[in-house]
C-alpha cells in the first residue's frame, strides 16, 4: 500500500547501501525516485528512475521536482582516488542549491565516525565537510555517522574478507589495535528508514554503531573463526596506514581507490560517543559475528 509522506528520492541508489535501502522504502510502501547516470540502472520495479548527475547542477531540476525527502548517500570516493575531496565538496554544493529552489523539506545524510581534529583521514573529513555544507542548507539534515559497515559487497567487509582468506599469516602495522563499532548493513537500513518515519529525528545528528567495541584484530580473528580458517596476525611498528595500503590493495578484491582512503583512516577510532539514537529508534542490533554470517549467506545465494 503506498503511504502520502510524499516521494523520497534516493541518491546513490545503486551502491552498497543504495540498493538496499531502496528495496526496503518499495517493500514499506514508500513513492521512490532514484536518482541514476544511466536509464538502464537494475533497480526494483516501482520505483521511478531519473538520469542526473551531482556533478551537472542543470540536469538537477527535474532530479528534484516534487521531492519531500532526500537519502544523500554519494560518495565519489569510488570514481578514484584523486580530487575526490573536491568532487564531494562540489557535488553537495550543487545539491544544496538544487534542493532550496525545489523546496526539498528533509535530507538524511550517510556519513562516517571519527573524531572531530586535525588527525582525521581525509576520507573520514571529507564525509564530514560534505555534512556541514548539506547541514548549511534551507532544509533539515539528519546525520547518521556510521561506523564500519559489516554487509556483502561493502568495502570495508570485502577487505576485512580477502585479508582472513588470503593471508593466513599477516605481518601489520599498529592500527589493528585501533578499536571501531562495527554495525550490520541491516541496521544501518532500519536506522535510514526509522529516520524517514520519526520527525523527531529532523534536523539531529547521530552516531550509529552495533553492540560491540572491537579492535581491527579482533574483527578478523572472529571472521577467520566463523570460516573455519588458521588466521595468524604479527603487529610490527615500521609499517605504516600508508604503507599497508599497497598490500592491501593487492591481496584484497577492494580497489585502491577504495582500499587506500579507508587503510589510512584506521587510525582514527570510530566509536559512538553518544547513543540518543537509541532512545528515538531503540531497534535490535546485530552482533559483528551474526552479521558476517549473513554476509556469509548473501554471498552464498548469489555464488
Amino acid at each position: 500500500m503506498e503511504r502520502d509522506e510524499g516521494i523520497v528520492l534516493v541518491t546513490g541508489a545503486t551502491g552498497f547501501i543504495g540498493r538496499r535501502l531502496v528495496r526496503r522504502l518499495v517493500a514499506e510502501g514508500f513513492r521512490v525516485r532514484c536518482l541514476v547516470r544511466r536509464p538502464d540502472a537494475d533497480l526494483p520495479d516501482g520505483v521511478e528512475l531519473v538520469t542526473g548527475d551531482l556533478l551537472e547542477r542543470r540536469t538537477l531540476g527535474p532530479v528534484l521536482a516534487g521531492i519531500d525527502t532526500v537519502y544523500y548517500l554519494v560518495h565519489s570516493m569510488a570514481g578514484g582516488r584523486a580530487g575526490f575531496e573536491r568532487r564531494d565538496r562540489e557535488a553537495a554544493g550543487n545539491f544544496v542549491t538544487a534542493a532550496e529552489r525545489a523546496g526539498v523539506r528533509r535530507v538524511i545524510f550517510l556519513g562516517g565516525l571519527g573524531e572531530r581534529g586535525e588527525n582525521l583521514s581525509e576520507h573520514l573529513a571529507s564525509r564530514l565537510e560534505v555534512a556541514q555544507i548539506l547541514q548549511a542548507g534551507r532544509f533539515r539534515t539528519t546525520f547518521l555517522r556510521a561506523a564500519v559497515i559489516i554487509g556483502a559487497g561493502g568495502a570495508s567487509y570485502e577487505m576485512v574478507k580477502g585479508l582472513v582468506e588470503r593471508l593466513p599469516v599477516m605481518i601489520t602495522p599498529r592500527w589493528v589495535s585501533t578499536l571501531c563499532q562495527p554495525i550490520g548493513v541491516g541496521d544501518v537500513i532500519a536506522y535510514l528508514v526509522g529516520c524517514l518515519k520519526d520527525e523527531r529525528t529532523a534536523g539531529g545528528t547521530f552516531e550509529i554503531g552495533g553492540p560491540e567495541i572491537l579492535s581491527y584484530r579482533e574483527m578478523m580473528e572472529r571472521f577467520a573463526r566463523i570460516e573455519g580458517r588458521p588466521c595468524f596476525i604479527v603487529p610490527v611498528p615500521f609499517l605504516t596506514p600508508k604503507l599497508s595500503s599497497y598490500w592491501v590493495g593487492l591481496v584484497t578484491p577492494v580497489r585502491p581507490s577504495i582500499s587506500m582512503p579507508l587503510i589510512e583512516g584506521v587510525r582514527n577510532e570510530v566509536v559512538c560517543r553518544e547513543e540518543r539514537i537509541r532512545e528515538l529508534l531503540p531497534l535490535p542490533l546485530t552482533s559483528y559475528d551474526e552479521a558476517v554470517r549473513i554476509a556469509l549467506a548473501e554471498e552464498a545465494k548469489t555464488a
